[in-house]
């Protein structure tokens, strides 16, 4: 038995949590849960839940029991192969305790460090529908007409003059290993310099004037990469409730995407990825440069039409489009602070709908029924009149609904077939172990690999 599943190694853990909450009232006639993970934890205390694996924190030396608890644990965990597990304890100021471990599976994503289960995946390997979708074609696509390669490479010699370029072999061997080719102006780019660290000797300086002259921190050829959408990955949860849906306008620069086989990314500013994009939008240029901010998931703003201009005149960062006041948005929320009625958020482009705290009486999904991009639908408990009407919705792929509302369409075997993930929603205070049944059942209506549960038994002593 491993060692994780033993309840001497948990021992240490419990005393630690039974003697902070003995002056709590009722804290030992409940339930007591956390999780403890590689890089985070949680564990219910008095003065925090959270707790970095590096121990750092003002008052250490006052958590060391903590600390040296939970470690005793992580050992355990890396000993499994596991990456992390949740706990739910019941224990007694008399001494026996009861310790549920859940582990959460592959088809069970892990949110932060909380003990509840987060999204549930009900197809291997789906993801959201904006990591699903391709650029557009943009037939009339055209290089800026600023685009000069030669000159752009005359200007780099100027300011390099000590640089290392890359070879042609070496930009054959990019080009095989992206399965695209660079564009004139990235080749002429790194023909000039191709940004490894060893052609500067550790000159912090030489690296900085490469910087200086390109307008960014320039990748060296090596760590070119295409920015498609597995190169932005995020949780269901989010990535389902994403507050901007891809889109893009007939006179974008931009195509609104998550990722694009056709965005080169060759340098950073700050976090912030800089790439060639080939596949711009009906108001963009082919080769023109854009930005992915560190801070998005969706989309890209435009730098200039081409790395000429970039490199040339020196560069001023434009950001991505937004939406026009007039444009009804494909994320909608309705609660009492958002729009006042599912009608209001109606209407043919809504991808998301998120119902959330509502004073009035219950509402009905009927105008929603018949939207063909309505993929996403995340409601409150109480605020649906007839969770039944969900069956109605053709299209949904991620469903996220209070227990009381999963049972009701569980007990119709009405939940969408076309669902590819589902959320629970619940206070982060609630019991875990009723959730993770429910997910197990969710689950199961797929095939999918449940989440596993483990009880220990054992005497911690009386509270002395």
């Amino acid at each position: 038995m491993s060692a994780l599943h033993e309840f001497t190694t948990w021992e240490p853990l419990l005393h630690v949590l039974r003697s902070t909450h003995t002056a709590t009232p009722d804290a030992l006639g409940g339930h007591l849960a956390g999780r403890i993970g590689t890089h985070a934890y949680s564990v219910p205390m008095p003065w925090g839940t959270m707790f970095t694996m590096h121990g750092q924190a003002s008052d250490e030396a006052d958590r060391r029991p903590e600390f040296d608890a939970v470690q005793r644990v992580r050992g355990a965990l890396a000993e499994a192969g596991a990456d992390g597990v949740s706990f739910v304890a019941r224990m007694s100021p008399d001494g026996p305790a009861v310790l549920d471990l859940l582990d959460f599976g592959p088809a069970v994503e892990a949110e932060g460090s909380g003990p509840l289960p987060g999204a549930l995946v009900l197809v291997e390997s789906a993801v959201p529908g904006p990591w699903r979708r391709l650029p557009d074609p943009v037939p009339g696509a055209k290089l800026s007409p600023a685009a000069d390669p030669a000159a752009l490479e005359s200007f780099l010699r100027e300011c390099l003059p000590d640089a290392v370029g890359a070879t042609e072999a070496e930009l054959a061997e990019a080009e095989a290993r992206l399965g695209v080719a660079l564009p004139d102006e990235l080749k002429a780019l790194y023909r000039v310099t191709r940004a490894l660290w060893e052609d500067w000797n550790d000159d912090y300086e030489s690296a900085m004037r490469v910087a200086n002259a390109v307008g960014c921190q320039l990748l060296s050829l090596d760590e070119l990469y295409i920015a498609d959408a597995a190169s932005r990955p995020s949780q269901w949860r989010f990535a389902a409730m994403e507050a901007e849906a891809v889109d893009t306008r007939p006179d974008a620069a931009v195509q609104g995407l998550v990722g694009s086989p056709g965005w080169i990314v060759f340098g950073d500013c700050d976090g912030d990825r800089i790439a060639v994009d080939l596949t711009p939008g009906p108001g963009g240029h082919t080769g023109q440069v854009i930005i992915l901010s560190r801070e998005e998931s969706i989309g890209a703003g435009l730098i200039a039409g081409s790395l000429t201009e970039l490199v040339l005149p020196g560069w001023g960062k434009r950001g991505p489009r937004r939406r026009a006041d007039d444009e009804p948005p494909a994320v909608a929320h309705v609660d009492i602070r958002g729009l006042s009625s599912v009608e209001a958020a109606a209407h043919p482009a809504l991808e998301v709908l998120s119902i959330g705290v509502w004073e009035g009486e219950p509402l009905s999904l009927e105008p929603v029924v018949d939207l063909p991009r309505l993929r996403t639908l995340r409601a409150e408990p109480g605020t649906l009149a007839d969770p039944l009407e969900i069956s109605r919705l053709t299209g949904l792929e991620f469903l996220e609904l209070c227990p009381q509302d999963w049972r009701v369409l569980l007990d119709a075997d009405a939940v969408p077939r076309t669902l590819l993930a589902a959320g629970i929603g619940v206070r982060n205070d609630v019991d875990p172990l009723p959730v993770a049944d429910l997910a197990n059942e969710i689950l199961a209506r797929w095939d999918r690999p449940l989440m596993t549960r483990i009880t220990l038994e054992g005497s911690l002593g009386p509270v002395l």
